[in-house]
């Protein structure tokens, strides 16, 4: 893990950023996140809170992706309160991406607090 402080962001690792506050914000969850697939395309999702189906934000993501036909995934990234991602969620994103993905966990107002490789 690194701090924000530490984190250098490329435009596109920014726009997953963008892509999962907006998420979180628009649908009023908890959570909100974006994967970036090996060619470009963005899945992004928030919060499931179904009583049959409940699903963070980053599992909901992957679970699009891959449903939709990426083969890998290069980033991902979580806009939430939670200090910290649970492992399930990461062990989605290294199911689809691989060892070596970066996930970026940011708060509410888009500020990086961590980046974990997978």
């Amino acid at each position: 893990m690194s701090d924000s402080a530490a984190v250098d962001l490329d435009p596109e690792d920014r726009k997953i950023l963008t892509l999962a506050r907006s998420a979180r914000a628009r649908n009023g969850v908890p959570e909100g996140a974006a994967v970036r697939d090996e060619t470009g395309r963005t899945y992004v999702a928030g919060s499931v809170r179904l009583p049959s189906l409940p699903l963070s934000a980053l599992r909901t993501a992957v679970a699009m992706a891959f449903a939709s036909g990426a083969k890998a995934l290069e980033a991902a990234a979580v806009v939430t309160e939670a200090a910290s991602l649970p492992a399930e969620d990461l062990a989605a994103v290294r199911d689809l991406g691989g060892p070596g993905t970066k996930v970026f966990r940011a708060g509410p107002d888009g500020a990086v607090a961590a980046v974990e490789t997978v």
